[in-house]
């Protein structure tokens, strides 16, 4: 069975021209989204959960499928898993020839290619920061603003009689972030009372 996949990434975009051309291509059903390609996907879920060995799945591009190119590669190995083939007509794709499935495997290579050069240059680049004196990781302790309104969550905690959550939205922070800074005046407190 074809079974067509359209997306356009806004409720506003026209889905037309896709369906058109799927249709065309022999389509049977055509699962359709009105979505952007980084949030959750339930017609894809849904594609994905219908496929059956023997099945093509057809778009008219394949940025209307993959988010990235690992994305990709990642439905085309699922797609592989179910026995499912692929196409997709402006990029002259198709898992079903032989130099679809070369042309694929060239994109899945490229894709593992960029992951290990990411990976080298994350390791050279810890590498030499180290060799430097620098560790990674978010700097200890406050900044001045961030300091400042520690000292007024203290004095707001102590002096007047709020609740955690009035506190919070009168300093806008969160929860967490408050309790942090109540730490930190308390540790200041105490390290300046043992002088």
């Amino acid at each position: 069975m074809k079974i067509g996949y359209a997306r356009v990434s806004t409720k506003d975009q026209n889905l037309d021209l896709q369906l058109d051309a799927l249709q065309n291509s022999g389509c049977e059903k055509i699962f359709q989204e009105k979505q952007s390609a980084v949030k959750e996907r339930p017609e894809l879920d849904q594609m994905i959960n219908h496929l059956r060995s023997g099945d093509v799945v057809i778009v008219w591009k394949l940025d209307r499928l993959g988010r990235s190119l690992k994305h990709l590669v990642d439905l085309m190995s699922l797609f592989r898993g179910k026995d499912v083939e692929f196409i997709s007509l402006n990029d002259n794709i198709d898992t079903t020839t032989v130099q679809g499935r070369l042309i694929f495997n060239l994109f899945a290579s490229f894709a593992e290619f960029e992951r290990e050069l990411i990976r080298e240059r994350t390791i050279a680049g810890l590498k030499a920061a180290r060799e430097k004196g620098r560790v990674g990781g978010r700097k200890k302790g406050l900044n001045e603003e961030q300091k400042k309104t520690a000292y007024a969550a203290f004095q707001l905690s102590q002096y007047l009689d709020l609740s955690v959550s009035e506190i919070l939205k009168i300093i806008k922070v969160s929860k967490a972030t408050y309790y942090r800074y109540l730490k930190y005046v308390k540790e200041n407190q105490n390290s300046k009372i043992n002088k």
